[in-house]
């Protein structure tokens, strides 16, 4: 935790981050994000700082089959998207993005595949876009150089399903504004500018484009669903945007907590919402990359 927190008192003050302080510090300001950025956040936060500090071998965490395989490093599957890089601006750029576009994805309103447009269905969507970079790195790593490494590769698939889930909101990078639809190639045409790797940014955009074809396209043109949220995603988010276990309710006369089941102190998790209406409009406009602030949706 104090990995995190020292991870998130430097992003503030080299990104800019806005509303850290407005609700009263880092680790209200790590709480206060949804569930799954929160856990992809801490995870980036503690596994770059540990490998830049030398706590974690950098050798452990990119994907490579043959350690997979042979020795049974399943940890691989897993730690190549959560790295930043080493220390430097790059790094702390990486981890905004990685914040700022799954936020808005998540608290906003997710691609239904049966989650009712919800946590679970992001976390769905996470899962597919892990799976399929893995799958996918070995063909295009013969095209393209790509390092073993996929945290900008999850966020820009991040990115491209959002601006493909929000075509028409307004959105700007460093106040140059244009439509939500235009935001991963305006991000891809920036690093070809200034001379920044940016295969890795191809290779999020194909693997987005795919999912984005599975879940809205084949449903339009052809009357197919292809893409399911897995039940046991459902069962543990509930439908539509996760809610956190309830505290329990105040003990009755004899000091037994009211809804508690043996020595729990929780209710039973509230963690059903109302599904979100996947033909509901857009939710305002968000602004990227203008200081930390995204504007629109709060």
């Amino acid at each position: 935790l104090t990995l995190i927190i020292i991870c998130i008192a430097c992003f503030k003050k080299m990104a800019g981050i806005g509303g850290l302080d407005d609700v009263g510090g880092p680790e209200q300001w790590l709480n206060s994000l949804p569930i799954i950025t929160k856990y992809w956040f801490a995870g980036t936060a503690a596994l770059t700082v540990g490998g830049n500090m030398g706590i974690v071998s950098l050798g452990k965490i990119p994907f490579v089959w043959e350690a997979v395989k042979d020795k049974f490093e399943i940890w691989r599957f897993l730690t190549p998207f959560c790295f930043a890089g080493k220390f430097s601006i790059g790094m702390v750029f990486t981890i905004y993005m990685l914040v700022q576009f799954s936020k808005q994805y998540e608290a906003a309103s997710p691609y239904n595949t049966g989650g009712g447009g919800g946590t679970a269905d992001y976390a769905f969507c996470m899962v597919f876009g892990m799976v399929l970079i893995l799958l996918t790195y070995p063909v295009i790593s013969i095209y393209l150089p790509l390092a073993p490494v996929f945290t900008r590769n999850l966020i820009f698939y991040v990115c491209y399903v959002w601006s493909k889930r929000n075509p028409t909101a307004p959105a700007n990078i460093w106040g140059i504004p244009f439509k939500g639809i235009y935001m991963p190639f305006a991000y891809l045409a920036l690093s070809v500018l200034m001379g920044n790797p940016y295969f890795d940014i191809i290779h999020g955009i194909v693997v987005g484009h795919i999912y984005y074809f599975l879940v809205d396209v084949v449903p339009l043109v052809y009357g197919k669903d292809v893409l399911h949220t897995p039940q046991f995603f459902i069962d543990f988010f509930g439908l539509g945007e996760y809610v956190p276990p309830a505290p329990a309710a105040p003990a009755r006369a004899g000091g037994r907590p009211m809804g508690g089941i043996g020595n729990n102190t929780l209710n039973p998790p509230g963690r059903v919402n109302a599904p979100n209406d996947p033909a509901r409009g857009n939710r305002g406009g968000h602004q990227w990359g203008s200081g930390g602030r995204a504007l629109g949706t709060d």
